[in-house]
């Protein structure tokens, strides 16, 4: 999922009309806000199409559990049938999104619909959750890639004092970066992989 954009700000041009971008509002939000859902958007927009069955696989799931929840995603849009791949009994899924975009997080979190403001929590930790899992897994599982890829990862933190519009600036420059990045690397290119990159911004009392 790309990252969070401010309220009452456009989205960066880089995907701010792109059709490929889901821009959630409250009524998709609830429709997003599950763990599994969360956990099965993100495996078809990372590993494309697949069954119920499969993902039940890939995920450690029921598939009775994969089947119910992709039909919930369908209904809010964010998966479709792959009519090139349904041809025998097994239905199968894409996402019909590659990213998606949450233009107004501060407007759900003060919502006066307290379904809204539990959805965006569901959502927010949900994502924060994945973030902890993908980091842990890669530490996990370094020793098995080349050397050039064990030198190339970064792990860092930094401490800034800002006001809250350099840190929106900060955000918005760091995105403009990574964004910078994309389809330069053609797939399929020898010694290239999928590289996920994290972007956490956040306030800390000082006392």
């Amino acid at each position: 999922m790309p990252p969070n954009e401010p309220e009452d700000r456009p989205a960066p041009p880089s995907y701010a009309d792109d059709p490929k971008i889901h821009h959630v509002d409250t009524r998709t939000l609830r429709g997003l806000a599950h763990p599994l859902r969360i956990r099965l958007l993100n495996a078809l927009r990372e590993f494309g199409p697949a069954t119920a069955s499969g993902l039940a696989d890939r995920l450690g799931e029921s598939s009775g559990a994969t089947s119910y929840h992709l039909r919930q995603l369908a209904a809010y849009g964010f998966v479709e049938d792959d009519p090139e791949r349904g041809k025998g009994r097994e239905r199968w899924w894409k996402a019909v999104h590659t990213g998606t975009v949450f233009q107004r997080t501060d407007s759900f979190l003060q919502h006066p619909d307290p379904e809204v403001r539990g959805a965006i929590g569901v959502v927010l930790h949900e994502v924060a959750t994945t973030h902890a899992q993908e980091l842990n897994t890669w530490l996990g599982t370094m020793h098995e890639w080349p050397q050039e890829w064990r030198q190339a990862f970064d792990m860092s933190d930094f401490k800034l004092r800002l006001t809250p519009e350099l840190s929106l600036e900060l955000a918005e420059k760091m995105q403009e970066l990574v964004n910078s990045y994309r389809g330069r690397v053609p797939e399929g290119t020898e010694g290239s992989a999928v590289v996920r990159t994290h972007l956490h911004v956040f306030p800390r009392p000082t006392d």
